[in-house]
């Protein structure tokens, strides 16, 4: 299968390409982190992860492009989600690792710094949400195991019950200020768990009364 009309960092490497590129990332995520996507500058990238401009520029071409492979690359590296044999210990076991991201010194001025980049560019909007679909994707399945365990009603929306549990961590970290500690990730798991059982995210509900 061949790679053709792919855009410029996308194809997965091996070798050298993947050190550089493993190093390039890692240069684009702290610069993120540290100035925000305003002033993030593909030269300054090249130079902290002490690799030639020629082979940044000719390898992700704009700062946009760049920004979607690291994300990407985020989302492969995510652990995967954990099991525990029942829907809350799965949400909460969700929850405190959104928890522990946004937490972050690092990681949570990356979140915001992507998060800002999102509304005003389209690419990185795009990646985005693939990187969240990914994530949600990764976590559904402890919402299925639940309604076939008898946990929560048929026809409940897997994906939204999972958004549930991260969406009060990131209105922490973007609007709030409030602190961001494991009693806030697992109320949010609570409250997703319990909403859940009670039929909240029916599929087919939305609009209602």
């Amino acid at each position: 299968m061949g790679f053709e009309g792919a855009d410029p960092g996308t194809v997965r490497p091996g070798g050298r390409t993947a050190r550089v590129r493993a190093a390039v990332l890692r240069a684009a995520g702290d610069a993120l982190a540290e100035g925000g996507f305003a002033h993030l500058d593909l030269a300054d990238i090249a130079r902290r992860a002490e690799v030639g401009k020629t082979t940044v520029y000719r390898r992700w071409g704009t700062v946009t492009i760049l920004m979607a492979d690291l994300l990407m690359d985020m989302a492969e590296q995510s652990l995967p989600r954990t099991e525990t044999g029942s829907l809350l210990g799965d949400l909460k076991a969700n929850a405190r690792l959104v928890q522990r991201t946004l937490a972050d010194p690092r990681q949570g001025a990356l979140f915001k710094a992507m998060i800002a980049a999102a509304t005003c560019e389209a690419k990185t909007a795009e990646a985005l949400r693939r990187f969240y679909d990914i994530r949600v994707k990764e976590w559904a399945p402890c919402v299925q195991q639940a309604i076939d365990r008898g946990e929560v009603p048929e026809g409940t929306d897997v994906h939204e019950v999972i958004r549930a549990v991260s969406a009060p961590l990131y209105y922490r970290l973007l609007t709030s200020g409030d602190r961001l500690d494991e009693a806030a990730a697992d109320r949010a798991a609570e409250a997703a768990a319990a909403a859940a059982r009670a039929g909240a995210y029916l599929r087919g509900q939305e609009g209602r009364v």
